[in-house]
């Protein structure tokens, strides 16, 4: 196992800064889920990591070895790392056994069987997959078997450049799962992008939100997820509600959903701010203390609904429901809504 280090990198494609002053640190055996919306330089990272491309500032460190600086490049076989790529980018003409091996070319033939066997044991291929080739296998098993071939050599570090989008739903879930569980077991070093927050807090030990070309936040995921230092931060990491409002003398913020504890605060003493939670967070009751508001939508998707809840001064929020199991409140009722748990605050 090896440490991935990149410390204030920048990269330049075509004479422009695409990525500056960038910092991440993944330990041993753990794995980092960069998140960020299209063209904000997730899949550059990845390719410097690689050695794809050079680096123009700053040092990219694999382990106690320095792979790159803005004056040293070690070449992408010599830095030992694996590599998936989004479409799997498996060979049409070779069968799942010899696209897995490869990677391997130069081993002796015992070694090379040994290796894709253990590989192909770790990704959850059947032996029987093994002899077929890419079109005659699903897009799960596709990607199984492109993660088998990148772990066959035993990489240093792992990269994964969106492994699941071309897959669908319910695919996606079960083979990030397979995933998840295969590079656990390997116990290697290893780092996804992916523009979808919930895909990269299920998959990552810690997540990083890259915008622009530069690092937002990094962190372990329930942190980041918890209290994201801006509100762009939050809305790329999921659902956001901004409440106005104002903070109290004793620490809470007081707004039309009543006065909520604060958990951090990241106004910088501004004295127009908002706050933010998450929609999971609100709720009806019956509260009498709770604020009161009336239903003015009510939107059902199969078993959720979302209840659009107008407080007293017209804000309005989306509260999500159960639509399966319990009674749906009807538009023009009157209802109560709570918080549960504490919000952020940033400057407004």
């Amino acid at each position: 196992m090896t440490s991935l280090t990149v410390t204030d990198a920048g990269v330049r494609l075509g004479g422009d800064l695409v990525l500056a002053g960038v910092h991440l640190s993944v330990p041993d055996g753990e794995r980092l889920a960069i998140v960020g919306p299209s063209g904000s330089g997730k899949s550059t990272l990845l390719r410097a990591i690689a050695g794809f491309e050079r680096i123009a500032a700053g040092e990219i460190r694999l382990g106690d070895e320095v792979a790159a600086t803005a004056t040293r490049h070690l070449a992408p076989h010599r830095r030992r790392i694996g590599y998936v790529a989004q479409d799997g980018a498996l060979f049409p003409h070779l069968t799942a056994r010899r696209n897995i091996a490869f990677g391997l070319r130069g081993s002796a033939s015992g070694e090379r069987a040994g290796a894709v066997a253990a590989a192909a044991a770790l990704a959850g291929i059947e032996p029987e997959l093994l002899e077929r080739y890419p079109h005659e296998i699903s897009g799960g098993q596709q990607q199984r078997v492109s993660l088998a071939r990148a772990l066959a050599p035993h990489p240093r570090v792992l990269l994964l450049d969106e492994p699941f989008s071309a897959l669908d739903t319910e695919l996606r879930a079960q083979v990030r799962t397979q995933v998840v569980d295969a590079l656990t077991r390997a116990q290697v070093t290893s780092v996804l992008v992916t523009h979808d927050p919930e895909e990269a807090l299920a998959f990552g030990h810690s997540v990083a939100v890259l915008d622009d070309g530069r690092l937002q936040q990094a962190g372990v995921c329930a942190d980041v997820f918890s209290r994201p230092v801006s509100a762009s931060v939050a809305r790329l990491l999921g659902d956001t509600v901004l409440l106005a409002g104002a903070k109290t003398a004793t620490g809470g913020f007081r707004c039309p959903l009543g006065t909520l504890t604060v958990d951090a605060d990241f106004s910088d003493g501004s004295s127009m701010v908002v706050a933010m939670v998450r929609p999971t967070q609100l709720r009806l009751t019956t509260d009498a203390g709770a604020a009161p508001a009336r239903v003015i939508a009510i939107a059902v998707v199969g078993a959720t609904a979302t209840a659009t809840i107008a407080c007293a001064d017209g804000t309005t929020v989306g509260v999500p429901l159960r639509a399966v199991g319990s009674p749906l409140p009807a538009v023009g009722d009157d209802v109560r809504i709570t918080v549960d748990g504490g919000t952020v605050v940033y400057a407004a």
